[in-house]
């Protein structure tokens, strides 16, 4: 679904992505991991068009996304959640939802939404709520919600366990892999690692802008290099 091949990627001097390639598959969930620093949100940035890459390619359905707008990405199927959730703070649960869906049909906004009030019903109960008083839990589900309006094939999460209590976190994950279940390609960075490789298909390690270690996920949290770097063992 996803080729990325051969990125290098700077801000200003700093190369901060070096020659990096990964692939995603149809219905797979794949696990970025590194330190803070790696590159992991600047890939994710890369992708969906917010950054741009010097040399190689990204395609998406065999098709090219080098020099595609944002929004067009958008369309033809990358949702984007980035870190730190990012939800319009002063416009209503539903405001920010429909905000999600503004590259689709109108026709289809209503289905959306219905769509995703019955995977999130405390988004349902609070859609005239200002997002900006929202917990981080709920914010969390009102960014993913967001995403979900666009019908996208692949959504990318950056650091969806961010500041959230253990037990939101599972919550979290628990609708990540419901998500995947019911069709949508995951392509997840994450700082927790065990979790991250908990429910991923495989994995990709970063350091310093490079890929450094490509396993099943499985491998990986056996693995006693990424054990002893990032799962604490």
């Amino acid at each position: 679904m996803l080729n990325v091949q051969n990125i290098n990627v700077y801000y200003g001097n700093i190369h901060a992505i070096k020659n990096v390639s990964f692939s995603v598959e149809t219905g797979e969930i794949v696990s970025l991991i590194g330190a803070n620093g790696a590159g992991k949100s600047t890939i994710l940035k890369t992708v969906s068009g917010l950054l741009r890459t010097k040399t190689g390619d990204i395609t998406f359905e065999e098709k090219s996304l080098k020099g595609v707008a944002p929004h067009k990405i958008v369309g033809r199927g990358i949702a984007h959640v980035p870190e730190g959730r990012r939800v319009f703070l002063q416009m209503s649960v539903e405001e920010n939802l429909e905000m999600g869906a503004f590259t689709a049909p109108r026709t289809t906004v209503e289905g959306s939404l219905a769509n995703v009030y019955e995977r999130f019903p405390r988004l349902k109960e609070r859609r005239r709520q200002v997002a900006g008083t929202l917990s981080g839990g709920e914010q969390q589900m009102l960014a993913m919600g967001r995403a979900l309006m666009s019908r996208p094939k692949l959504m990318m999460l950056d650091e969806p366990s961010m500041g959230l209590a253990p037990i939101l976190v599972e919550q979290i994950f628990e609708i990540i892999q419901e998500l995947n279940k019911t069709g949508t390609t995951i392509l997840l960075v994450e700082q927790n690692a065990l979790m991250a490789l908990s429910i991923a298909t495989r994995g990709y390690v970063l350091e310093t802008g490079k890929i450094v270690l490509h396993a099943p996920a499985k491998e990986l949290l056996t693995n006693d290099a990424v054990k002893k770097a990032y799962l604490g063992g």
